[in-house]
């Protein structure tokens, strides 16, 4: 996590080593406070999720939890995934039908992501004024938001900076 509580910007650097760590430790905790178990595939699920920044499919994280040992049936990886999600300390990204891990796993929230669409890295955005921005429209048409994902696509700074076609990039909000 970074500083005061702030996700970490994985677009610029970072301490990689200190993030991952940071996060790991908010899992147990986190677990712990929970009453569930962090147990040793779903660790494992979310320290491969931590090495990058990038979302990652079931089938890949499954892949390398065989690697590891833990079997090579889907519903290893299914089932250590969704636990990660249910506990905060994952999110499934739509867009990539993939999942990452949480960089803000202290307190419950809908980020939006952000997406380059280059080399697929994700960062998480906390957003509270467009998610009251957002129960503010549907409140004005008697709408009860149940689930919210706001993934915004585009071209991180090293792609850009890498030259990476931006081509039909929206110049407008």
């Amino acid at each position: 996590m970074g500083d005061e509580g702030m996700p970490v910007d994985p677009f610029h650097d970072h301490d990689h080593d200190a993030c991952t760590a940071a996060m790991l430790d908010a899992a147990e905790q986190r677990s712990k406070k929970a009453g569930a178990r962090l147990t040793p595939v779903r660790r494992r699920a979310l320290e491969i999720l931590l090495e990058t920044h990038r979302a990652m499919g079931a089938y890949e994280v499954l892949q390398r939890l065989s690697e590891d040992g833990f079997g090579n049936q889907p519903p290893v990886a299914y089932r250590a995934l969704d636990f990660l999600v249910e506990q905060g300390l994952a999110h499934r990204v739509q867009r990539l039908n993939a999942y990452t891990a949480c960089h803000t796993p202290g307190h419950d929230h809908s980020p939006a992501f952000l997406i380059c669409r280059n080399c697929e890295t994700v960062a998480e955005a906390d957003t509270p004024e467009l998610h009251d921005a957002l129960k503010l429209l549907a409140a004005k048409g008697d709408f009860l938001i149940e689930r919210r994902t706001i993934e915004l696509l585009g071209l991180c700074p090293a792609c850009r900076a890498a030259g990476a076609d931006t081509a039909g990039a929206d110049s407008g909000a």
